[in-house]
């Protein structure tokens, strides 16, 4: 009795064993920023979300995709501006996988492809801008860099968020130029500054000028103020000229009655 319960058992273990090794083969984890693309038979068969997915063995092949966010650097490219500028930019690509089943059919290897397409689409733009463009208008040429790399990789399942310029590297000689040029505009600016300073001036001494005609008054009270700072600043005799007209007034009495010249 215990001889057959022996070879009974005896004959479940190896299909208990090879059933666990059928689950283990066809068991498979996605985390959560993977999907699977499944292949049936050399057929794609669809795409499984995270968690624990079982495909079966010797059938079906699993490959997994990452959906996250991808920053891919984009190395310096040497181009010439349409302003014939040689210049280096190196730039920033954002992208994601939106649909991993295009991500793998569509093309061989996705990474790479996204990398070719974004250094020669860079070369392009800047082959198609001003120096002044790529220096000042940075938001419009990261657009124009995202719309036409998204374009071209929209067939393989990419979708390309954003893409920022970091550097863009000047010949020494366009240096130089450029801060000769800062240095210009920077002398010009002082020199229309301190002429508009002088017209200023000028109209107010003429304003100046004008009240103290009609006032004589006024003139000896800038007489005597001119006097008060030079004797401030300079311990010394000043011998300072007086107008007769001035004397006059200030020997003339100021009553009434046909006073004696």
């Amino acid at each position: 009795m215990f001889e057959f319960l022996f070879a009974l058992i005896g004959g479940f273990v190896p299909l208990v064993v090879l059933a666990l090794a059928a689950v283990a083969a066809s068991a498979r984890i996605l985390q959560e920023y993977e999907r699977g693309v499944v292949f049936r038979l050399g057929r794609l068969a669809g795409v499984k979300d995270q968690g624990l997915k079982f495909i079966i063995p010797f059938v079906d092949r699993l490959t997994k995709v990452d959906i996250r966010v991808v920053t891919l650097d984009v190395p310096p490219q040497e181009g010439i501006t349409r302003d014939n500028v040689t210049v280096k930019v190196n730039a920033v690509v954002f992208y994601r996988v939106v649909d991993p089943g295009a991500a793998i059919v569509q093309v061989e290897d996705f990474r790479r492809a996204t990398w070719q397409i974004a250094q020669t689409t860079l070369r392009n733009v800047i082959g198609q801008s001003d120096l002044d463009d790529l220096l000042a208008e940075r938001e419009k040429i990261n657009h124009t860099l995202q719309q036409i790399i998204d374009e071209a990789t929209e067939p393989w399942g990419i979708k390309v968020g954003t893409v920022e310029i970091k550097d863009v590297e000047l010949p020494d000689n366009m240096k130089r130029a450029m801060a000769k040029q800062a240095e210009a505009e920077r002398e010009r600016r002082a020199k229309i500054i301190n002429a508009e300073g002088e017209a200023q001036a000028a109209e107010r001494l003429a304003e100046a000028a004008a009240v103290i005609q009609t006032q004589p008054a006024a003139l000896q009270l800038r007489y005597l103020q001119t006097l008060t700072e030079i004797a401030v600043e300079q311990n010394s005799t000043i011998i300072f000229p007086l107008p007769v007209e001035m004397l006059g007034r200030l020997i003339t009495p100021s009553g009434g009655g046909g006073g004696a010249a």
